[in-house]
């Protein structure tokens, strides 16, 4: 393995599986879990925000984060995933825009809500899409404290789903000599993998069991990384495990994939986590 270190039909039966409920086993597929789902409607400045909760069955340890609303096919992807392995889904619905935008006092503000997690971050991101304001900002910053709440508190893992466009962003941004190559502690380029095909993670360990298995992977430098208010950066800086699975819009097979392999390696974690019982223990 080659690490970079950087500084950085049947109609009849289709119709028979129209008919069954969502969670019933069918005779070689696995069940799939059904959603509860519960919206949050969160005030800001003059405008409501829907946070929407998905949970698929009693694994509430893994939490999937959506905070573009334009980056579809990491949510679908997500949804089929935790169909099979159980989870949380958390979404900001946006009207399918990446920008959040609010009025307060008469005044128009647009902000992106991955660039929220910090003072630095939402004055960078409110000049960059809109104007400063002190109200604006703490009013940000009280929005971005009630995503980080909905997260409960014994997740061992904050997956992050994000797509991205063909060479916008990618693997090839955090090399030597590139612009974030700072900010990453070290780099797995893989040889049969799309550059925009990513994982980008706080953590060590799932930094080198992904690279493992063949994907590319960036592990943060938590202690030196740029502070630009993403969640990866107050994550790495608080200690919390992150992951962010980054594919090309479209993509759906390749972020299923990678997702479903993510979720994996968590499963077992967790399991080997567990008290053991048995004549050993007793």
């Amino acid at each position: 393995m080659k690490f970079f270190f950087t500084t950085f039909s049947f109609l009849a039966f289709a119709a028979l599986a129209d008919a069954q409920p969502d969670n019933m086993e069918v005779p070689g597929n696995p069940a799939r879990l059904v959603a509860a789902e519960k919206t949050v409607f969160y005030k800001l400045g003059d405008r409501t925000l829907p946070i929407r909760i998905f949970q698929y069955g009693d694994q509430k340890n893994i939490v999937c984060i959506n905070l573009h609303d334009n980056e579809k096919t990491s949510v679908e992807a997500a949804k089929a995933v935790l169909e099979l392995n159980g989870g949380t889904l958390i979404k900001i619905e946006n009207n399918d825009q990446r920008v959040v935008h609010f009025r307060l006092r008469g005044i128009n503000y647009a902000f992106d809500p991955n660039g929220i997690f910090s003072r630095e971050g939402i004055e960078k991101t409110l000049k960059e899409n809109s104007s400063l304001n002190p109200l604006a900002i703490k009013e940000i910053e009280k929005f971005a404290q009630r995503l980080l709440q909905l997260i409960p508190g014994n997740t061992s893992c904050i997956v992050a789903l994000h797509n991205n466009t063909d060479e916008d962003y990618s693997l090839t941004t955090y090399l030597s000599g590139n612009e974030r190559q700072h900010d990453a502690k070290a780099v797995y380029k893989a040889s049969m993998q799309d550059a925009d095909d990513m994982i980008f993670t706080t953590d060590s360990l799932l930094f080198k069991k992904m690279a493992d298995h063949g994907y590319n992977s960036i592990w943060q430098d938590n202690m030196h990384v740029t502070q630009d208010g993403s969640l990866s950066v107050y994550c790495g800086e608080n200690g919390k495990r992150y992951l962010n699975i980054e594919t090309e819009h479209g993509k759906f097979d390749q972020y299923t994939e990678m997702l479903g392999k993510l979720l994996a390696i968590l499963t077992e974690e967790n399991k080997k986590s567990l008290p053991q019982y048995g004549k050993d223990s007793e």
